[in-house]
């Protein structure tokens, strides 16, 4: 990896997306606060999502009218969910078409888990792509000290450019989404745990919406999820029987932070694990219910396989 000075100005009238690797707060002020100073001059709509400690580091390193001109957004409210990030990113253009957008947001990357932080990532690595046509600059930012050196090194494959020690600096370990994906399609899913709920795919969606309900009431889902449950579910069958297979099931089990609904199409060719994080509209022919499920389930995985495609939901409890 090359370091590089950054143009003072891109220019940028699409999407510019780069990772930042800070070891201090001085650093995360030296490496962002610039930057933000230079979309409010720009006039851009200029979004902040950090940690609170890392927010307040900035904060401080801005003048009042300065702070005044920026959104500064609750971190755990931006950062809830991958599909639910990605279509926050993708409102702010549509609600502030005539200006560009910058946002500095700080990534959730639970290195505990390694669903989860497989999937974060999975999101950094599609943005370029997903978001290529909007007029937006994004830093994502990462605590290095938090952060052990396998993680770090996935900021420099899901990011075409980071800023690391103060420098800007090319990626050369930098993977399109489809190749940082490919070890995972080819990775079969593990198999359900403990009591497993199923139903049958049918063409009522109506009764399969109502027979979904009790389902999940069974697994103990609650009732303030429940709804989001029953939209991906109803999304994922219409998308069985439109466009895949025409029959498959429905399964559902509880995890000790999580309920898990797999939906099988027999027969089906989704096998894409980027399914549903491009941006669509309910006019698209297809997509949309993908781009829907995974804005209302917290994490979405997707495999295929000869026997048919498995679209996994998770909703954390």
């Amino acid at each position: 990896m090359t370091s590089y000075a950054e143009p003072e100005s891109t220019g940028v009238e699409c999407f510019e997306h780069h990772g930042v690797l800070f070891h201090s707060a001085a650093e995360l002020r030296d490496s962002v606060v610039p930057r933000l100073r230079e979309g409010v001059a720009a006039g851009d709509h200029v979004v902040v999502a950090l940690h609170p400690r890392h927010e307040a580091a900035v904060r401080g390193a801005l003048a009042p009218r300065e702070r005044d001109a920026v959104d500064f957004t609750a971190h755990a409210l931006w950062y809830e969910a991958p599909g639910r990030t990605l279509a926050a990113l993708h409102r702010l253009t549509l609600l502030h078409g005539d200006r560009r957008i910058t946002v500095i947001g700080q990534p959730v990357l639970p290195v505990e888990n390694s669903l989860e932080l497989r999937e974060w990532h999975r999101l950094d690595s599609v943005l370029d792509a997903a978001l290529a046509e909007m007029r937006m600059r994004l830093l994502c930012v990462h605590d290095a000290h938090a952060l052990p050196s396998s993680v770090q090194e996935a900021v420099w494959h899901t990011h075409r450019a980071v800023i690391a020690g103060g420098a800007f600096r090319r990626s050369h370990g930098y993977r399109d989404p489809v190749a940082y994906s490919a070890g995972d399609a080819a990775e079969p899913l593990p198999p359900p745990s403990g009591h497993v709920r199923t139903m049958e795919i049918v063409a009522d969606l109506p009764a399969l919406r109502e027979e979904a309900v009790g389902l999940a009431a069974a697994t103990g889902l609650p009732k303030e999820r429940l709804s989001d449950l029953v939209v991906a579910v109803n999304e994922m069958a219409a998308n069985v029987l439109e466009h895949g297979a025409g029959k498959g099931t429905v399964s559902l089990w509880r995890l000790a932070d999580r309920v898990v609904c797999d939906v099988f199409d027999e027969g089906g060719d989704l096998a894409d694990p980027l399914s549903g994080y491009y941006p669509t509209t309910a006019l698209s022919v297809r997509g949309y219910g993908l781009w829907i499920t995974r804005q209302v389930c917290d994490f979405m995985e997707v495999r295929g396989s000869s026997e048919g495609s498995l679209v996994r939901l998770h909703f954390k409890v």
